[in-house]
């Protein structure tokens, strides 16, 4: 936050004169509205007049439902809902197209709408820590989604489409029913030399060589074990593992 500007009091109902307040513009020159850890229960209706915003994060408040016109916010590249109380996305939140970044994990979900598939930008998607057994057939159109979170969930079978999405590179399954029942084939892989680590065991040098061997890949291999595993977004706190290929 900018030096000298106040932050909204935890528990303070949100106004539009607040929320204006609230607004920084990043690095990237984005505007940003941060109401998180808030304890707001309610969805501040509000905001949504503040309809060029680039990033919202309302993560880590008790928010249990998210309304329809949250497709009024047609400049969103980010949303950031992690650590709520929600049992329902939205179909609107479909219309939500120039999305990039879109993080629902660790609510009470339990389906997804097949409006999500219109999100085809979307290059991060963490729907980890909910209900979810299944995912909708739609979600092979995101053909940028480069990381997909679907850790502490109930899948029992990985949906044969997530295999097909073109530009995926992680694929965080971890503690769901699937990934127990793979066992040692899910650390130890036939295709490539994959290796789970934890990285609070690996010393200054090795970290360091994983580090510049992974971006090594990015550019010269940018796709070869589609079992790539890794955290995203607030799994990465929550889950201090890595699994990683080494050329």
């Amino acid at each position: 936050s900018a030096p000298g500007k106040k932050q909204i009091p935890k528990g303070t109902k949100v106004t539009l004169k607040m929320a204006k307040k609230a607004i920084r513009t990043t690095l990237e020159g984005r505007r940003r509205l941060t109401l998180s850890n808030m304890g707001i229960v309610v969805f501040p209706k509000c905001i949504l007049k503040l309809g060029n915003i680039d990033e919202l994060d309302l993560s880590r408040n008790q928010i249990e439902k998210i309304p329809n016109d949250i497709g009024d916010f047609q400049s969103l590249k980010v949303l950031d809902l992690h650590s709520n109380r929600l049992e329902i996305v939205p179909e609107a939140m479909g219309s939500l197209i120039n999305l990039e970044n879109l993080n629902l994990s660790n609510n009470l979900i339990s389906c997804l709408p097949t409006t999500l598939g219109s999100l085809t930008l979307l290059k991060v998607f963490n729907i980890g820590m909910n209900k979810l057994d299944s995912l909708p057939t739609s979600i092979e159109k995101m053909e940028n989604l480069e990381e997909l979170g679907l850790c502490d969930n109930q899948f029992k079978t990985l949906p044969e489409f997530v295999s097909d999405l073109p530009s995926l590179m992680k694929l965080n399954l971890r503690r769901n029913p699937v990934w127990y029942s793979l066992g040692e084939s899910a650390v130890k892989p036939e295709r490539g030399n994959v290796y789970l680590v934890h990285e609070n065991n690996l010393c200054k040098t090795c970290l360091k060589k994983l580090k510049e061997d992974d971006e090594a890949l990015r550019v010269k291999r940018p796709r070869t074990f589609m079992g790539l595993i890794a955290p995203n977004s607030v799994a990465k706190v929550n889950q201090n593992w890595r699994i990683r290929q080494i050329i």
